[in-house]
């Protein structure tokens, strides 16, 4: 599917990963939706990028606040062709801590964001994709998830993080086999330690030490690139239904 006058609705898409995607399609003259839960971000994302772009404040878990994602896409450009959902929260927590066990509510909101909704996302934008003309592939849509080499080598204290990511991966394939009559296609992309808002609050030296611990290149990974495999997928019709890293050949460890 090209990305030229195609229309991307891309959640957690004014900050880390998902600006970087809405740049480098918006540059490829791709119509631009960001949903994200900041609107001073989403404003500098508007201002940034200019024409062919839209802003809608939201929450990814609220069913209300994706309806009306998918809906203000459709009313600012008419088609939704293309979703990346990036919007995730990853922070730590051991099931076991100085306190207890880890409060319920701490895992809850971890699989509710990032899996659910992440599904949350693909449900409504596929009402609407399932909508358009084919291409002369038979493409109606393209989806996009992310997930994190964590979903299958988690470390310590990331017991919700890894089952959300594992569980973002596990529902690729068979939404790939429901989707395939539709024309739809949908990928998933599992990063590997990257230079996101994620990371954002570690001093200098501890982000070159996680760097380090990448085989080649060993640096973390910068948004561009996943924005460059994110472009990639779009216009080639047979990825579908996969899991691919993108993590330097990094294997965690336990810690």
């Amino acid at each position: 599917m090209e990305l030229r006058n195609h229309t991307a609705l891309i959640t957690g898409g004014a900050s880390g990963l998902g600006a970087a995607t809405a740049r480098t399609f918006h540059g490829a003259g791709a119509n631009v939706m960001l949903m994200d839960l900041s609107e001073d971000n989403g404003k500098k994302m508007m201002a940034e990028l200019g024409e062919r772009v839209g802003f809608v404040k939201g929450n990814v878990v609220d069913a209300d606040d994706m309806a009306r994602a998918v809906q203000e896409t459709m009313a600012t450009f008419g088609k939704l062709h293309i979703l990346v959902a990036c919007a995730g929260i990853g922070p730590p927590a051991k099931v076991l801590g100085k306190d207890g066990p880890q409060p319920l509510e701490k895992f809850s909101q971890i699989i509710q964001v990032n899996l659910i909704g992440t599904f949350n996302a693909i449900r409504m934008a596929a009402a609407e994709m399932a909508r358009n003309d084919p291409n002369d592939q038979g493409e109606r849509g393209v989806m996009i998830t992310t997930a994190s080499v964590a979903a299958f080598e988690g470390q310590i204290g990331q017991a919700a993080y890894s089952a959300s990511k594992a569980g973002i991966a596990g529902m690729t394939l068979p939404i790939a086999r429901e989707f395939a009559q539709t024309g739809i296609r949908i990928m998933t992309i599992a990063p590997g330690l990257f230079d996101t808002p994620l990371l954002a609050s570690l001093p200098d030296d501890a982000k070159k030490s996680l760097g380090a611990q990448v085989p080649f290149p060993s640096r973390l990974g910068d948004p561009t690139e996943f924005a460059s495999l994110a472009e990639h997928i779009v216009v080639s019709p047979m990825l579908n239904g996969s899991t691919i890293r993108l993590d330097g050949a990094i294997r965690m460890t336990a810690r």
